[in-house]
């Protein structure tokens, strides 16, 4: 199985190439700058640039892109845009690293974690720009997408357990009452979601045991 991590240089882009390979999947790493991931087969371009022909012959493309300055948060917008223009209406799957702010905390679903009064004040910026890309996500059906939403702390030096659960477009507790998920073990899911396949077109979310 051929995958392409984008923006593979990140703290979760290194932690999924690293996952892949460990499970011999054949991993391509797309980097901006020099190629700091462990997979050894590297695109050398701003995700930006990338042409359909870059990513022609991958089964997956994992997109780890992150912004997180004023000026740069628009982006979260722009460049899924042009990732799911790339693969409109191919057998790519394109596996997106969202973001906790926009799960829903209420079964009509009319609420979402970033409306709760403790929310910090400033993740709200971050968490409304990555929520804005997922609706507009959620409009194409010419691409075979998926949205994994990690738990509501998302620890980058969190301990890899090896275990998650899965849920949907609520946030999700674990049996502590928890919302807690390392990059590690959300690294796990989302190479799990990469080989299986099992959500098209949906938003799932992960929590940790």
């Amino acid at each position: 199985m051929k995958i392409a991590v984008i923006c593979a240089n990140g703290k979760e882009g290194k932690l999924i190439v690293k996952e892949a390979l460990e499970r011999g999947l054949d991993v391509t790493a797309v980097v901006r700058g020099e190629n700091q991931s462990a997979a050894s087969k590297v695109i050398q371009k701003d995700l930006f640039a990338l042409t359909a022909a870059d990513l022609e012959g991958f089964d997956a493309v994992i997109d780890a892109f992150g912004a997180w300055t004023p000026e740069t948060l628009p982006q979260h917008s722009t460049s899924l845009k042009h990732l799911c223009d790339l693969v409109s209406g191919s057998e790519i799957r394109l596996l997106v690293v969202g973001g906790a702010g926009s799960l829903y905390v209420n079964p009509e679903h009319t609420a979402q974690v970033m409306d709760g009064a403790d929310f910090p004040e400033i993740f709200k910026p971050l968490a409304t720009h990555m929520g804005k890309a997922l609706e507009e996500l959620r409009a194409r059906t010419d691409v075979k997408w998926t949205y994994i939403s990690p738990a509501g702390d998302f620890q980058a030096d969190g301990p890899r357990t090896g275990k998650y659960l899965l849920g949907g477009e609520e946030l999700l507790l674990n049996a502590k009452g928890e919302s807690v998920i390392s990059y590690a073990d959300y690294a796990i899911a989302m190479v799990d979601e990469a080989v299986n396949g099992n959500h098209i077109r949906q938003r799932i979310s992960v929590v940790a045991e």
